[in-house]
């Protein structure tokens, strides 16, 4: 259990990494930023995305899910503001298609690292 949350987190701090190297407004002072903002990320998601998604349940369900990647913007500003400087998105534009790309590489290295494992 331990082992795969620990593997889930630096999937995500990769995919930090990858969407920081795409756009000049998503910002990274490196590797080890990535897995603290990966970690806070990580209890972000554990604990405030569910609120979001109850209290922002039929937005959700007349989006058919879409909604989703507004809450995943959403939780990955939080995790900015308390990373302070050394993790910096300018704007939710752009932190709405990070997350939508950090969706997008966290299935593909899941996927991976899954069919590696049954190997």
């Amino acid at each position: 259990m331990f082992l795969r949350w620990f593997i889930s987190i630096f999937l995500n701090a990769i995919a930090l990494i990858a969407v920081a190297q795409l756009f000049a407004d998503f910002q990274l002072e490196g590797f080890g930023t990535a897995l603290i903002a990966s970690l806070t990320l990580s209890i972000l998601n554990i604990i405030v995305k569910p609120i979001l998604i109850i209290l922002t349940l039929p937005i959700t369900f007349v989006t058919f899910g879409l909604f989703l990647f507004v809450i995943n913007a959403i939780t990955l500003m939080i995790t900015q503001v308390l990373m302070g400087d050394a993790f910096i998105i300018n704007g939710f534009g752009i932190a709405l298609i990070a997350s939508i790309i950090i969706s997008i590489l966290n299935l593909l290295l899941n996927q991976l690292i899954k069919d590696t494992i049954r190997r």
